[in-house]
């Protein structure tokens, strides 16, 4: 089985446990790569209070928009992006969502090697909206993603399971660096 398949085998099936008690929506890009991006900036649109998200790569203009929107209408942002995927990409929306008031950015690389060659990365794909809505899936909040990668990205409405990624978020914000 190729490796991009057995990871998106592994997401539905995850996705399928919290399917039990949990409203879930789930899309399959590129096919499905309009309706999950507007889904995706309607909660954002309608966010009311906080935002709290983590991505590896971030470079589509139209969500940092709409993020600095949110932030305008007082909307508390945190943003952590992997270190190495952001702090030297030119088309990185990290630079233009850091000048906003209540949007705070940081830089999270993974772990250290043990062999003291490098770090890993900070790979998730995570959006939490009013501790209560969840963003996530393999997919970078890119162009490519949301119009050439076969990638799932799936939406789900739960406050139990909003706070057990919320506690996952803060652990890896108190390892981030501020931007």
């Amino acid at each position: 089985m190729y490796p991009h398949r057995a990871f998106m085998l592994i997401l539905l099936f995850t996705a399928a446990i919290l399917a039990a008690d949990t409203k879930l929506k789930i899309y399959t890009l590129p096919d499905e790569a309009k309706p999950a991006l507007k889904e995706m900036l309607h909660r954002i649109d309608t966010a009311k209070y906080r935002i709290d998200a983590a991505i590896y790569s971030f470079t589509h203009k139209t969500i940092a928009k709409r993020l600095a929107n949110a932030a305008r209408r007082g909307v508390k942002i945190r943003v952590i992006f992997d270190r190495e995927s952001n702090i030297r990409n030119r088309r990185s929306r990290i630079g233009y969502l850091s000048k906003f008031r209540n949007i705070d950015t940081y830089l999270l690389s993974g772990k250290a090697r043990r062999r003291g060659d490098g770090e890993g990365l900070m790979h998730m794909k995570l959006m939490i909206i009013d501790r209560r809505y969840l963003i996530f899936g393999s997919a970078n909040w890119t162009y490519s993603a949301f119009g050439l990668n076969h990638e799932v990205l799936a939406f789900a409405e739960d406050y139990r399971k909003a706070a057990g990624m919320e506690r996952s978020f803060e652990r890896m914000l108190s390892k981030a660096k501020p931007y």
